[in-house]
C-alpha cells in the first residue's frame, strides 16, 4: 500500500504540473505556437465561406495594368472604378485594407474616389495604428533606468476620403512573430470596434429591424437609445452602444439566444446573422482565428479582373468584399511587406497577408466559427485528470516480466494519449473547441515517463534492499546476493521465497467417488475446480497441485509483502462464495462443501523429483501447516481458517480469533483466525458474533474454566448454529482444556488430523 501511495502522489504531481504550466503565460505561448499548429494541420484545410471574397492587389494585376506593385502608388481613380464595379455586382459591403492617410498624386483622383465611396454607402476603410512612447525617469530611484508609457492611437485618414466612407476602423494584430488572435473591440483604445465588427454590423443592415425587435421582446427599454433605422446611423456609434448594452446586461446574450430558439419566424440565413450579432456583442473581445488554410484559401479575385469586366460577369451579389494587397509569390511578398506568420504559412516562405487575415476574421464572425479555448480553470482540470489517469493506468498494467511490463505501460500510455488526442482533434474540427494538446505531449508525457521509470527503479531497489535485510543475517552472503539479483517473478530452481500457501479439501468426496461413474465424476470436478481456480488466478496466485478433491495454491514474493497476503485472503473469500454458488447452482449434481486453510512463511520453489520426473513445487513446513489448518475446519464447523502470520498488518478484513492450536504432528502452536468477510461487506450479525466470541475467548485464555463456560454458553444462546462456539463449550468441559499451557496462553491441542 505504501508503494501505491507513492504512485498516486506521482500521478497527482504530473497532473498538477500540467495544470500549473497551462495557467502560466508560458503555457499559453506553448499552446498557441505548438498546440494550435498541430490541431490545425491535423484537422486540415477547410472550405472557406462563400460570403467573403478578397480582391487582391497582386503582381498579376500590377503587370496587367502596367503599374508598380506597391499599392500606395496606384492612382485612386482605379479604386473609384473598382467601387463602382463592386456596387454593380451587388456586393453587400466593401472593406479597403489600404491606408489613405496622405493625398494622392492627383487631387482630382482623390475626389473621384471620395465620390464613389459616398455613392456606394457601404465601404469601410482601415485605419493605421500608431504608437507614441513617453519616457520618464523614476523620482524615487534617480539612478534607475528610465520607464516609459506606450500610447496607442489611430492615424488620420485624408478628410476628403475619410468623410466619404461609411465608416473607418483599425484592425490591430499581435505584436509578435506569430498571429493567432485578433480583437473585436480594442482594449486600451477606447474599446473601439475593429474592422470585422463594423463590417458585420453594416452587412446585417437588412436584419437591423429584426434585431431591434428581438431586443425589445426582452426589454422594451433596451432600444430607447438605439436609432430606428440603420441606413442613416453612425455604424461605429451604434456598435459602441450595443457593446455597452450587452456589457451592462451579462445575461442578455443568453436571453436573446433563447428567444431565437423559442420560435422567431426567421429563416436559417437570418438566424445565422442574428446569432452572429449576439455573439459579437455578448462575447469576448479576444477571438482566436479559425484559419481555413494556406494563402488564397479564401476566394481571391485579381484586382484587374473586376476593372476589365466592370463586374458584369462576376457574381458578387450579397458578398462581403475585402480589397488589399495579397502576394502570390514570395518575391512579391518581399517587395511589399504586409504579411504575417500563421499556422498555415507555407514552407517556401509565403504567408497570409493582412487582408486575408481580416477576411478570415470576418468569416469567423459571420459563421460563428471562432476558435474557443477552454477556460483556464477547465483546462487545468482536464490536464490534472489526464495526468493522474494516464499515470495510474500505466501502473496497473499486470505483467510477469520487466520487458512485458515496460511494453504494457508504453502501450497503455500511447492508447490513452491517442484517445485524448483524437477527442481534441474531433472537438476542434467539429465544434471549434480548443483543448490543450502541446502541454500533455511536451511537458506531462516526458515528465511522466521520467517519473514512472524512476519510481519503478526505486521500488525495485527497495525490494532488493528488503530481501538483503531479511536474509542477510542468517543466510550465506553468496545466497543473499543471488536472491537480490533474482528478486521478482519466481522462475529459478530452488528459490527461497516468502509465500502464502492455501490448502483446500472437499467433504464427502471419498463416498462420492465410490458411487459415481468416473466420467460423471471427472465432469463434476472440472466445474468444481473452475470455481476454485478463477479467484486464485484473478488475485495473481498460482495453483501448485491438485490431487483428487484437494488443491494447493501459492502466492510467492521476495519479501513479506502485505499486498501479497491481502490478495491471498481476498482470493479465499471469493473462493468460499464461488463454492456456495456451485453447491446451490443445480439440483442434479451433489454439493461439495469445501474447507480452506491459509498459512504464510518461508518456502522453497523449484523442481522436485529425480531421474526423468520433475515437478515444480513448493516445499517447506508452510505446506504441511496449511493442510493441517485446513483440517481444523472439520472440528470447528468453519470453512476458512488463516494463521496469524497471514493477517498481520492487514485492514478491511473481518476476522474472528479462535485461539492457539497445537496441530496434529506439530510441536509449536499456531494462532488461528476465522476469515469471515471484508469489513466493507460484513453485516451486523457477523460483527456481533465476532465481538461476543472474542470476549469469551479472552476469559478462556485467563484459565477461568467456569467463566469461560458461562461466556461461551451466552454466545451459544444467541448463536446456536455457530460451530466454534459448540466446539469450545464441549472442549472447556474436558479437564485437558486447561492443562496445556505455553508462553502466551492456553493451547488447544488437536490429537488427530
Amino acid at each position: 500500500m505504501r508503494l501505491w501511495r507513492w504512485r498516486f502522489a506521482l500521478a497527482v504531481l504530473i497532473g498538477l504540473l500540467g495544470g500549473a504550466v497551462y495557467l502560466s503565460p508560458q503555457g499559453t505561448a506553448i499552446e498557441e505556437q505548438f498546440g494550435l499548429y498541430w490541431l490545425f494541420h491535423l484537422r486540415g484545410e477547410k472550405t472557406a465561406p462563400a460570403d467573403v471574397v478578397v480582391v487582391a492587389i497582386d503582381q498579376a494585376s500590377a503587370t496587367h495594368l502596367e503599374l508598380p506593385l506597391k499599392p500606395s502608388l496606384w492612382p485612386r481613380m482605379l479604386h473609384a472604378h473598382l467601387v463602382d464595379s463592386l456596387v454593380q455586382t451587388g456586393a453587400k459591403t466593401v472593406a479597403f485594407d489600404l491606408v489613405f492617410d496622405r493625398p494622392g498624386s492627383n487631387v482630382h483622383h482623390d475626389q473621384q474616389f471620395a465620390t464613389a465611396l459616398e455613392r456606394a454607402g457601404n465601404v469601410i476603410l482601415v485605419e493605421r495604428l500608431d504608437f507614441e512612447e513617453t519616457r520618464f525617469s523614476s523620482e524615487q530611484s534617480p539612478g534607475a533606468a528610465p520607464n516609459s508609457i506606450l500610447r496607442e492611437y489611430t492615424g488620420n485618414i485624408l478628410p476628403v476620403i475619410g468623410n466619404a466612407a461609411r465608416a473607418h476602423a483599425p484592425f490591430p494584430l499581435q505584436k509578435s512573430s506569430w498571429v493567432s488572435y485578433y480583437w473585436t473591440f480594442r482594449p486600451g483604445g477606447g474599446d473601439r470596434p475593429t474592422l470585422p465588427s463594423l463590417l458585420l454590423q453594416l452587412a446585417s443592415a437588412d436584419m437591423y429591424a429584426h434585431f431591434r425587435d428581438l431586443l425589445a421582446s426582452v426589454d422594451s427599454g433596451l432600444i430607447r437609445l438605439l436609432p430606428a433605422e440603420m441606413n442613416t446611423a453612425d455604424v461605429e456609434d451604434l456598435a459602441l452602444d450595443l457593446r455597452n448594452l450587452f456589457m451592462q446586461r451579462p445575461d442578455l446574450a443568453e436571453q436573446l439566444q433563447q428567444k431565437i430558439s423559442g420560435g422567431m419566424h426567421l429563416d436559417a440565413v437570418q438566424q445565422r446573422i442574428i446569432r452572429a450579432l449576439i455573439d459579437l456583442y455578448g462575447g469576448s473581445e479576444v477571438r482566436y482565428l479559425n484559419f481555413y488554410g494556406p494563402p488564397r484559401t479564401i476566394k481571391t479575385l485579381p484586382y484587374h479582373l473586376l476593372l476589365e469586366n466592370d463586374g458584369g460577369e462576376l457574381d458578387l451579389a450579397g458578398k462581403i468584399v475585402f480589397v488589399g494587397f495579397s502576394a502570390e509569390t514570395v518575391s512579391g511578398q518581399d517587395r511589399v511587406r504586409d504579411d504575417y506568420q500563421t499556422v498555415f504559412s507555407l514552407p517556401d516562405g509565403l504567408t497570409l497577408s493582412g487582408v486575408e487575415i481580416a477576411a478570415t476574421a470576418m468569416a469567423n464572425l459571420l459563421e460563428g466559427e471562432s476558435i474557443r479555448p477552454v477556460s483556464p480553470v477547465n483546462g487545468a482540470a482536464i490536464l490534472l485528470l489526464l495526468g493522474v489517469g494516464v499515470c495510474l493506468l500505466c501502473f496497473v498494467i499486470p505483467a510477469n516480466t520487466t520487458l512485458v511490463h515496460a511494453l504494457g505501460m508504453a502501450l497503455a500510455g500511447i492508447l490513452a494519449i491517442g484517445a485524448y488526442g483524437y477527442a481534441s482533434i474531433t472537438l476542434f474540427g467539429q465544434q471549434q473547441l480548443w483543448l490543450p494538446l502541446a502541454i500533455p505531449l511536451m511537458v506531462q508525457l516526458p515528465a511522466g515517463i521520467i517519473g514512472i521509470v524512476t519510481l519503478l527503479y526505486v521500488e525495485a531497489d527497495l525490494e532488493r534492499r528488503r530481501i538483503k535485510a531479511l536474509f542477510g543475517g542468517h543466510r550465506p552472503e553468496p545466497v543473499v546476493r543471488d536472491m537480490v539479483r533474482s528478486a521478482g517473478p519466481v522462475h529459478t530452481e530452488g528459490q527461497l521465497v516468502y509465500g502464502a500457501c492455501l490448502a483446500t479439501d472437499a467433504e464427502k468426496y471419498t463416498s462420492l467417488a465410490e458411487t459415481m461413474d468416473p466420467r460423471q465424476l471427472a465432469a463434476l470436478m472440472h466445474v468444481y475446480y473452475e470455481c476454485l481456480f478463477e479467484p486464485v488466478e484473478r488475485y495473481q496466485g498460482k495453483v501448485s497441485d491438485v490431487i483428487g478433491d484437494a488443491m494447493l495454491a501459492i502466492w510467492a514474493a521476495g519479501s513479506a509483502d502485505p499486498l501479497l497476503r491481502e490478495r491471498a485472503c481476498l482470493a479465499c473469500l471469493d473462493m468460499v462464495h464461488a463454492v456456495e454458488r456451485f453447491n446451490l447452482g443445480r439440483h442434479d449434481r451433489p454439493p461439495l462443501p469445501t474447507r480452506l486453510g491459509l498459512h504464510f512463511g518461508e518456502m522453497v520453489l523449484g523442481n522436485i523429483g529425480a531421474r526423468q520426473h520433475y515437478e515444480y513445487r513448493a516445499v517447506g513446513d508452510i505446506v504441511n501447516t496449511a493442510n493441517r489448518i485446513q483440517g481444523v475446519n472439520k472440528y470447528l464447523g468453519t470453512r476458512l481458517l488463516v494463521s496469524e502470520e497471514v493477517i498481520k498488518g492487514l485492514e478491511n478484513l473481518l476476522l474472528r480469533p479462535l485461539g492457539r492450536f497445537l496441530l496434529p504432528g506439530k510441536s509449536q502452536p499456531v494462532t488461528l483466525f476465522e476469515l469471515v468477510s471484508r469489513q466493507s461487506n460484513s453485516h451486523a450479525v457477523q460483527r456481533q458474533l465476532c465481538a461476543a466470541y472474542t470476549q469469551a475467548l479472552r476469559v478462556y485464555q485467563t484459565g477461568d474454566q467456569a467463566g469461560a463456560l458461562r461466556q461461551f454458553a451466552m454466545v451459544h444462546q444467541h448463536f446456536p448454529e455457530d460451530g466454534p462456539t459448540r466446539f469450545m463449550l464441549a472442549y472447556c468441559r474436558e479437564s485437558r482444556a486447561f492443562s496445556v499451557r505455553e508462553t502466551g496462553g492456553l493451547v488447544i491441542s488437536m490429537q488427530s488430523k
